[in-house]
């Protein structure tokens, strides 16, 4: 594990490996641990970093009233600590919006984009009433008592997940912070980054589990359309948790990805 000071805040991270530098960005009510099969699949080839964003994990709370920006600037603290020069930046559903969001504020320390099953926030995805029922749910999951508070998110695997991460996850679900989850559905809710996709120049990989439901093919078309040239991979059998779903098809597009633009 590895650490950076941002603005007073500790910002932790995973870093394994030699190479070209790949910055893994987790979604919601999630941490680093998540992906610890692309870590351990993908560091004989790259540099493969996987950070705790500000209220996850090992890093410090997440402040009030932080900003989609506020997280782009500390990952550009992650990013600049590796000193290797511009990263393949991947991130998953919340972590997608992230990763454009750092592009939008931070393109010079990006190679490459890689999307999974993410949206141009929800606003800028998804029909407005859907919008309103996720935040409605997401309400409904705050107003809990503590004790009960259970950060699941509906719909994230396309059948039973699968057992070898079923413990992982608990572990994971067991210190997820109400409070970050409300910052982050709460900037998810309101974001709509679609001025932004017609502007991004790096190349681009989307990769999207055939029946993601939180996320679905559609979205990813759109991204296809707004992003000049961007590559679509359509993982079969797999659902919004891709990389966990069907890793050994998600590392090697990845992989592939990367080598072709390293």
């Amino acid at each position: 594990m590895a650490t950076v000071q941002v603005n007073g805040l500790e910002v932790a991270y995973d870093r394994v490996g030699e190479g070209p530098p790949v910055v893994f960005l987790h979604g919601a009510a999630e941490d680093a641990r998540v992906w610890r099969p692309q870590l351990d699949a993908l560091a004989d080839a790259f540099t493969v970093v996987a950070w705790d964003e500000p209220g996850a994990g090992r890093s410090s709370d997440v402040p009030e009233s932080f900003a989609l920006a506020d997280y782009a600037h500390c990952l550009a603290a992650v990013v600049e600590s590796l000193r290797l020069g511009p990263a393949h930046i991947a991130g998953l559903s919340w972590g997608g919006t992230l990763a454009l969001e750092f592009y939008r504020h931070h393109a010079d320390l990006v190679s490459t984009l890689i999307l999974v099953d993410t949206y141009a926030g929800w606003k800028g995805s998804l029909p407005a009433e859907e919008v309103r029922a996720r935040v409605e749910g997401a309400r409904r999951m705050l107003a809990t008592p503590r004790g009960e508070f259970d950060p699941t998110l509906p719909g994230l695997f396309a059948g039973e997940p699968p057992a070898a991460y079923v413990p992982l996850l608990d572990t994971i679900a067991a210190v997820v912070r109400p409070e970050t989850m409300r910052t982050q559905l709460s900037l998810m809710a309101e974001t709509d980054q679609r001025d932004l996709l017609p502007t991004v120049s790096v190349p681009t990989l989307l990769l999207w589990g055939e029946q993601d439901v939180r996320s679905p093919l559609g979205v990813a078309r759109q991204f296809q359309e707004a992003i000049r040239d961007a590559e679509l991979v359509v993982i079969p059998g797999a659902g919004h948790v891709s990389h966990l779903e069907r890793p050994e098809e998600f590392n090697r597009a990845v992989r592939g990805f990367c080598h072709a633009h390293s």
